[in-house]
């Protein structure tokens, strides 16, 4: 299958905007798991009827909503890319697809979301990416007999986006139910691969959820759904020497869970704790895809804005020990985790032990140590041991990132750190129990 896969943008990227938004955030409910799903998958969470649900969009009517808006927030946050859901396991559709009726040409709002944010995405320089659930709980269709007519339905849905709005850098399917034979995964990726030769696919196109008894695929199709890069959600990822991935997470959590669409009792975490879960990614060799979810307005809420603000001067700051680096050569630890890039190497350093850090000897020449922002930082390397001290106590808003300016950053080999957790027992507040976006 023929490809002209370009991955450096998204490893040099690091941040992305995730938006999880549709007529659910009328009666501010978790997108698809509120409403009752399907006899044949995950039963959701069914706290709302069917009936009802399915309603709020004859209520959607977003007339605040400003792609140009929200856009320049991510970008001045210093996202590099954006995913935006297109449908979600509810079935409505964000654009005037003419597969259904359920879309958003049929609220009062009628304009085509995914239109103005793909424009305004292309236009201040950023990547498009759609989220698209091959789940659909409202389809009639959904797991029937052979699944052959949603196949199609669904097909066809993809084909228009991967069609209809330019390129498209990126798809983020969203788990299947059923088994392998309920699907045409091949004929599905010649069609993306004709249509977008360049873009990327995430690894959930026939990841199997909830204990279903899928059976055996084709190994061929086994691999090709694999995609190219693995998404943990709710939580960081591991250190990974040679697998992508890409961690997505909650900007607002509700005391429930889920937090991906508007909830009004959600609460917006902190700047420092999101700066710390970003450094926690990249360290680990991943991304964060940071989820925002709109109000029913169209307007995100003003903490969600308020945390995209506070990123924009830290990133000007802190962004270099970040984009187009790679994580290690140290493995993270409670400690925090290191990146590199040429002959400069970053430590992000979570916890210093009275101002000071010890850490296995590089086996390179220290030229230089910096911590990013302005502190001075004393450095004294042996045979054994590279010791870091800081020259003062300074009150600081999150995380430290110090610069170390090596003689030769070239073929450094990973080192283990005395502290044997990883990046994904650090932020441990970060699981969600939710699961499934």
């Amino acid at each position: 299958m023929e490809r002209q896969m370009d991955m450096q943008w998204w490893l040099d990227s690091k941040f992305g905007l995730f938006i999880h938004w549709g007529p659910s955030s009328v009666g501010g409910v978790e997108i698809g798991w509120d409403r009752r799903s399907h006899p044949y998958d995950h039963p959701g969470r069914a706290r709302i009827p069917d009936a009802e649900y399915d309603q709020y969009y004859t209520r959607f009517n977003p007339v605040e909503f400003d792609a140009d808006a929200i856009v320049l927030a991510a970008k001045q946050a210093g996202m590099k890319y954006i995913v935006f859901t297109s449908k979600h396991h509810d079935g409505f559709a964000n654009w005037h697809t003419q597969m259904s009726d359920y879309n958003i040409a049929n609220t009062p709002f009628k304009r085509d979301i995914c239109r103005e944010l793909a424009d305004a995405i292309r236009r201040h320089g950023l990547k498009l990416g759609w989220y698209y659930s091959t789940r659909d709980w409202y389809h009639p269709d959904y797991l029937v007999g052979d699944n052959s007519k949603y196949n199609d339905f669904y097909h066809g849905q993809v084909r228009e986006l991967l069609s209809n709005f330019g390129k498209v850098d990126l798809l983020w399917f969203d788990h299947v139910a059923g088994t392998w034979a309920d699907y045409r995964f091949r004929e599905l990726f010649e069609m993306i691969y004709g249509l977008q030769p360049g873009i990327l696919v995430n690894n959930r196109a026939a990841r199997f959820v909830f204990g279903h008894k899928a059976g055996t695929p084709d190994p061929e199709i086994a691999e090709l759904v694999k995609g190219d890069f693995d998404t943990p959600e709710g939580k960081i990822g591991v250190f990974m020497k040679d697998r992508p991935w890409e961690s997505c997470i909650v900007m607002s959590r509700p005391p429930d869970g889920g937090g991906w669409s508007y909830r009004p009792e959600a609460i917006t975490r902190s700047f420092a704790e999101c700066a710390k879960t970003l450094s926690a990614c990249v360290t680990g060799r991943g991304n964060l895809l940071l989820n925002a979810g709109p109000m029913s307005t169209g307007q995100l809420r003003p903490e969600e804005m308020g945390l995209l603000k506070a990123f924009g001067p830290w990133m000007q700051t802190f962004g270099e020990g970040l984009y187009e680096t790679q994580g290690g050569p140290y493995i993270n630890g409670e400690w925090g985790g290191a990146t590199i890039r040429g002959n400069d190497l970053y430590l992000h350093v979570f916890e210093w032990q009275n101002g000071a850090l010890a850490l296995p000897a590089l086996p390179r020449e220290v030229l230089a140590c910096t911590e990013l922002g302005g502190e001075d930082v004393a450095c004294r390397q042996d045979s054994n041991e590279l010791s870091l001290t800081l020259s003062g106590e300074k009150n600081r808003d999150t995380h430290s990132i110090v610069k170390l300016s090596l003689a030769d950053g070239t073929d450094i080999p990973l080192i283990p750190t005395d502290v044997a957790s990883t990046a994904r027992e650090q932020v441990s507040a970060l699981e969600d129990p939710m699961g499934d976006n």
